[in-house]
């Protein structure tokens, strides 16, 4: 059979039922619905090259009601491994073999390596921020005061490793307080040795109010939007300009080569932001680590990043 050697911006599922060999062969891909934004492609094939590993790494559009079948698909061309991207993180960890304790806890996976005809899940998106906020900003979580907008998939991993990293305070906002005060309680074990921060608790839920943010900041290092505000263009900040503070640093999970709004609005009041490109670029390197079992060429992957 003759070997294609270009490869296409998306693939389908229609696309993997009737799959060719390629050369070098798609060995790894990210599933998503919608994928075409992905970067992942060009900072994982920048570091296949570079490594000289002869495999290519693709975008796959999957919807919901498919992403059983395209990961079984997977597994029976011996796909090495795979990304996954909204809307398939949380459904994904009922259709692999085995989960890591991160995945488990925080409900939902990003990345799978295959081998054996078995399919492993991982969740590398608090460990991401982590090797992030570090790189933004030179401080490491356990000594900040950090307010999280957002109780989702990314919230959950981001204040699982906040939480595990034991932080000195940890506050989560979310436009419902009840989903907020649910991640808080499963958090609480984290949080109740014997260090103490002051007057106000070291772990709290608060409503999506002007009045609790004016209050919180106060007593934050760290603003982090873990929402999909300002994924869209045209999306107004999360959190208004008026309400930041020139002491903050503030990451903003939704990656963009431009400023994202709440990047925007933490300059105008004088803060320190970041987006999440460099999330993104940590969170594919330690993909890239557990699918090749080998140090990721960190900044190969980051100058292939716009």
């Amino acid at each position: 059979m003759k070997k294609r050697i270009g490869i296409k911006e998306v693939y389908t599922l229609a696309d993997l039922e009737s799959w060719h060999d390629f050369d070098p062969p798609i060995g790894l891909g990210v599933f998503g619905d919608p994928v075409e934004h992905s970067l992942s492609p060009q900072m994982q094939n920048a570091a296949l090259k570079h490594c000289k590993i002869g495999m290519q790494y693709a975008r796959f559009h999957i919807s919901p009601d498919d992403l059983g079948k395209a990961l079984e698909r997977m597994r029976e061309l011996k796909f090495v491994g795979l990304n996954l991207t909204l809307p398939h993180k949380v459904a994904a960890r009922e259709l692999v073999d085995r989960i890591d304790d991160d995945g488990k806890q925080i409900g939902a996976i990003n990345v799978i390596k295959i081998g054996n005809g078995k399919m492993r899940g991982f969740n590398t998106d608090g460990r991401g921020f982590a090797r992030a906020i570090r790189e933004e900003f030179s401080v490491d979580l356990r000594d900040l005061k950090v307010l999280i907008l957002g109780a989702g998939g990314a919230a959950r991993a981001i204040a699982l490793e906040c939480a595990k990293s034991q932080c000195e305070r940890l506050v989560i906002a979310n436009g419902t307080f009840e989903k907020g005060e649910r991640l808080a309680q499963k958090l609480r074990r984290f949080f109740e040795g014997p260090k103490v921060f002051g007057p106000v608790p070291r772990l709290q839920a608060i409503p999506w109010e002007e009045s609790a943010f004016q209050f919180q900041i106060a007593n934050a290092d760290l603003v982090v939007n873990a929402t999909p505000v300002g994924l869209n263009r045209g999306d107004p900040s999360p959190i208004s300009s008026r309400l930041l503070a020139p002491h903050l640093m503030v990451y903003d999970t939704i990656y963009s080569s431009a400023r994202t709004p709440l990047q925007s609005a933490a300059l105008e009041a004088g803060a320190r932001g970041a987006n999440g490109l460099s999330m993104l670029l940590h969170q594919g390197a330690l993909a890239f680590e557990i699918w090749f079992e080998r140090t990721a060429p960190i900044e190969v992957m980051r100058a292939a990043l716009p």
